[in-house]
């Protein structure tokens, strides 16, 4: 079997669609959809059902992607490294949110960058969970961190941590709501007061709302950035109350610069996931990230 259809095949797998894995391999679409309808003719089967956007592998194309994808993607890593180990640097490929990664992940994956024999080259992007897994999907990182558990067997997920959410506000509007306000009156209490948010769609708060006041969020943002720790700036500096992971806020909780509004007694979480390809853990560079985080990750808890 031709290892280029293979390729072709898994690409397109990967990327639910002719036209993003043409735009991939640097095909034109028409050689793209020859190839897999050549690779069709030779198993006899079909591996694709065309949609009116994009295609869903068939359980034929699901079992051939599962079983090809983890020995093309380590040909590619020979052929990146070259055969010489001592005279090549393997690259780990990051992706995860922009603020987990920078608090948690590089500064837990900076020693492995160090000359020590056995060193790695980092590099790392950010984007949401959907941007970072469909990156994985069509090899562009090799090891990603989200909050969303991917479908299907072409990834494989680990839990990594889960992070505490934090109601919180300046002492200024703290002392203004008042103590015991938002025990009595519950998410009322907030109703008037601005709001710093990431998102216009309050996904902090949303998520927060719903598990603590079994409500949704009756009030509108008022501050969006779209990234948490310019949340927690806005929120140090009086802007209005917002939602933010622990981890994110305790440094600010600890100097007094925000206050807790509620400590409820089970505190929302959210779960991230280490995910990678399958069957690339068999790389060294990728399991030795892959061990190294999770190792790491049981003091983030």
């Amino acid at each position: 079997m031709d290892l280029a259809l293979l390729r072709t095949f898994v690409t397109v797998h990967r990327a639910g669609s002719f036209t993003r894995a043409a735009a991939l391999l640097g095909l034109s679409q028409p050689a793209v959809t020859s190839q897999i309808r050549t690779l069709e003719r030779q198993l006899g089967r079909p591996l694709f059902l065309r949609q009116a956007r994009g295609v869903t592998p068939t359980s034929i194309g699901d079992e051939l992607a599962h079983k090809a994808a983890p020995h093309l993607d380590a040909l590619v890593e020979i052929t990146e490294t070259g055969i010489d180990e001592e005279s090549s640097v393997r690259t780990l490929h990051l992706a995860g949110p922009p603020e987990f990664t920078t608090e948690r992940a590089l500064p837990a994956l900076t020693a492995l960058t160090r000359d020590d024999g056995q060193s790695f080259a980092l590099r790392a992007s950010f984007g949401n969970a959907e941007e970072v897994l469909e990156g994985l999907g069509a090899g562009h990182h090799d090891l990603a961190i989200t909050t969303a558990r991917p479908r299907g067997t072409l990834l494989t997920a680990t839990p990594l941590c889960d992070e505490e959410h934090v109601l919180l506000a300046s002492p200024r509007w703290a002392a203004r709501i008042g103590p015991g306000t938002l025990r009595r009156n519950g998410a009322a209490a907030l109703e008037d007061l601005p709001l710093v948010e990431a998102h216009e769609s309050l996904p902090f708060v949303a998520r927060y709302w719903a598990a603590v006041f079994d409500s949704r969020p009756a009030t509108s943002g008022t501050v969006i950035v779209p990234d948490l720790r310019a949340v927690l700036a806005c929120t140090i500096a009086g802007a209005g109350f917002s939602v933010l992971p622990r981890y994110l806020c305790a440094p600010a909780l600890e100097r007094g610069e925000v206050v807790a509004l509620l400590d409820p007694p089970v505190p929302p979480l959210r779960t991230y996931f280490l995910v990678v390809r399958t069957g690339t853990l068999a790389m060294p560079h990728i399991a030795r990230s892959h061990e190294w985080l999770l190792r790491a990750a049981v003091d983030w808890c």
